[in-house]
């Protein structure tokens, strides 16, 4: 039987502001992506994401990306080092740890968010750095990339325990990668089409870009955007497409994670 873990970045709500339906992807999803304050988050809203998490069975992960509230950290940011971004990934790591140890949890992958996974995806010196983040505070972390980025490549010539995403609601380019979300067919909003694609892509091992164009990759999770209008009715679409597949949807964290 396939196995995939489904998951979703969550606890992005920071302040007065409330981004996506936390609760209700946590009654879905497998794991949870938790921001860590800089793109979005807080400290009340990290604790009760973890929380949540914790009393719905979800594994929860780091979800670190770029200091940038104002552009929800979708914003390529060019001029900071790799070493730069290596010590804010470290940072933010280092506080959802904490958080999750003070609910008596443990966090269990790490992945990293919007503008700076997609340009580490492409970035040698970038991607290095955000497997260096995770080495130096938890090695143990499962290390969550788009299978055939630089990140991947990053994670394993680091020895860190890598596993692949694809992701449910985007498209992909003829080399893998997703398309960039300035062109009109980045998103996919067809809920069915999601799941349609989705199993298509467990089974089969393969990724089909915007063109048409199939590419071979290991799959280990999918992710739902949870802040997207649609990301509740989407989720459970793919989640019941799978199940129907007879795919089954597990945690990453019982899979892949060490003992």
């Amino acid at each position: 039987m396939a196995v995939v873990d489904l998951n979703s970045d969550l606890g992005e709500s920071f302040g007065a502001y409330s981004i996506g339906d936390d609760a209700a992807m946590l009654s879905i999803v497998s794991s949870a992506n938790v921001a860590c304050g800089f793109h979005g988050g807080d400290p009340l809203v990290m604790h009760e994401t973890l929380r949540l998490a914790r009393d719905k069975g979800v594994g929860v992960g780091a979800h670190p990306g770029f200091n940038d509230l104002w552009g929800f950290g979708r914003r390529p940011i060019v001029g900071d080092r790799p070493e730069d971004v290596e010590k804010q990934l470290i940072y933010q790591i280092g506080a959802i740890e904490a958080m999750a140890r003070s609910l008596d949890m443990k966090i269990g992958h790490y992945k990293v968010h919007g503008a700076l996974n997609n340009m580490a995806c492409v970035d040698a010196d970038l991607a290095m750095a955000t497997a260096r983040a995770v080495k130096m505070v938890n090695r143990d972390l499962i290390y969550l990339v788009m299978p055939g980025s630089e990140m991947e490549k990053a994670g394993e010539a680091l020895g860190l325990n890598v596993a692949r995403e694809i992701f449910a609601d985007r498209a992909y380019t003829d080399e893998g990668m997703l398309v960039s979300r300035k062109d009109p067919r980045a998103m996919i909003e067809d809920a069915d089409e999601a799941a349609r694609r989705m199993v298509d892509f467990v089974l089969s091992g393969e990724i089909e870009s915007a063109s048409g164009k199939r590419i071979a990759a290991k799959i280990d999770s999918i992710c739902v955007h949870g802040d997207s209008p649609h990301a509740v009715a989407m989720a459970g679409k793919v989640r019941d497409a799978l199940v129907s597949a007879g795919v089954d949807i597990r945690p990453m964290m019982d899979t892949l994670g060490s003992d």
